[in-house]
């Protein structure tokens, strides 16, 4: 019996790769990036990236700049430091559509990310947080999927240990003139993906 034979009869299984609705991801202005992420950021879900001094933030910049062209708010939830609004305008970003949460404790940032998250009010949520437990990730992450907005949390190295329901998560490293990006996991497709995100040189960090 042929190998298409037994295709038609359904006795051989072939594997491809899986493919995810294209509106169910928001592009991130680098082609090279969307090949690793299966097409973009996902828009209703958790993504988590995973680095050292918080590496992955330009990474999301073009994705910032076309999402404050709308009416939905930013939400920037307990971030180390104050972003720096020329820099941003620099890159095309509407700051007057930033939301920023600063000075809370662990239980307030992980409130305002899931209240931020399920408001159906912004636009994306990025948020800073300490140790989490699955839990905590499991109620961001429906917080996500009901409010139609995508949550990226930054997260140090350790937690790549940690299992999680986050649909993407990126390990994100320095690497010369951009960044190094490895996919953890993806949802709906193969983890492993790997590119370089070549930076724009800058004056002013965000």
């Amino acid at each position: 019996m042929s190998l298409e034979q037994l295709k038609r009869e359904g006795a051989l299984w072939q594997g491809r790769r899986p493919q995810v609705a294209a509106d169910r991801h928001l592009p991130s202005g680098w082609s090279v990036l969307d090949e690793v992420l299966g097409g973009g950021w996902p828009r209703d879900a958790l993504t988590e990236i995973i680095s050292e001094s918080h590496h992955g933030l330009p990474l999301l910049l073009p994705l910032l700049a076309r999402l404050s062209l709308a009416s939905r708010w930013l939400a920037w939830i307990a971030p180390p430091h104050v972003p720096y609004a020329p820099a941003l305008v620099a890159r095309g970003i509407h700051v007057e559509r930033l939301l920023l949460v600063r000075d809370v404790s662990a239980e307030q940032c992980l409130w305002a990310a899931e209240q931020a998250l399920k408001s159906g009010g912004c636009g994306v949520v990025l948020a800073w947080p300490q140790q989490l437990q699955a839990a905590q990730l499991r109620r961001l992450q429906l917080a996500a999927e009901r409010g139609d907005c995508p949550g990226v949390l930054f997260r140090p190295p350790r937690a790549a240990r940690q299992a999680s329901p986050a649909a993407l998560r990126l390990r994100v490293r320095p690497a010369p003139l951009g960044l190094e990006v490895e996919a953890l996991k993806r949802r709906g497709g193969w983890a492993g993906g790997h590119c370089i995100v070549p930076l724009p040189v800058v004056a002013d960090p965000v």
